[in-house]
């Protein structure tokens, strides 16, 4: 409720992984003819992707991908610097969240404080991450930490199931550059929709 009241930003957190090919959920051919789907290597060719749903007054999908494992230094970053606009990460988090320099750091350029919804994976719970809860809470952001084993009640899962199924027709890629385009064009669809709807719901009330 306070979301959608403008009082407060709900953000739904998650990763997901592409791989060099992805599962094909149905596919088609001619009778009597076998459907043939290429199948890359997928050795060290793998992209995992960071997101963020932002649900209330200004629904957006934020996200960021990489090649390497997403850990909870990374996680840390993208929470201080996309979600919570913190222009120094976690090089300034102490002064922040201790007020010491607030006028010349940018706290929150959101001006609205959030609230995570994230689940129990290891870079969620680690000490690094989750240490830093009570300095997160001073500049304005909340962790909320959903039950063991129930995926469902994050909405950001519904994103990456339409990523994968829906906005990303071709299944093999080549490299992982390759890889990456096709996840930036996915999750761009994806973003699109969501601030379409946003907008048609304002103008609809």
């Amino acid at each position: 409720m306070e979301a959608h009241a403008g009082g407060r930003d709900l953000i739904f957190l998650d990763e997901s992984g592409f791989a060099p090919t992805m599962p094909t959920g149905y596919t088609w051919s001619r009778v009597g003819q076998r459907a043939v789907v290429p199948k890359e290597d997928t050795q060290d060719r793998r992209v995992n992707v960071l997101g963020a749903q932002v649900v209330g007054t200004g629904p957006d999908l934020l996200w960021q991908r990489t090649s390497g494992k997403i850990d909870a230094g990374m996680l840390l970053e993208f929470v201080l610097v996309r979600l919570a606009g913190l222009g120094g990460g976690a090089a300034v988090l102490d002064l922040a969240a201790d007020g010491v320099g607030v006028d010349a750091i940018p706290v929150c350029e959101r001006r609205r404080p959030c609230t995570i919804v994230l689940d129990n994976a290891s870079a969620h719970v680690a000490r690094a991450f989750k240490g830093r809860r009570r300095q997160l809470a001073k500049i304005g952001v909340d962790l909320f930490y959903l039950p063991p084993r129930s995926p469902e009640l994050n909405d950001i899962e519904l994103i990456w199931r339409q990523a994968k199924y829906q906005d990303y027709p071709q299944r093999a890629q080549t490299s992982i550059d390759a890889i990456g385009e096709a996840v930036d064009r996915a999750m761009t669809r994806q973003r699109d929709r969501i601030r379409q709807s946003a907008t048609n719901f304002t103008r609809a009330a």
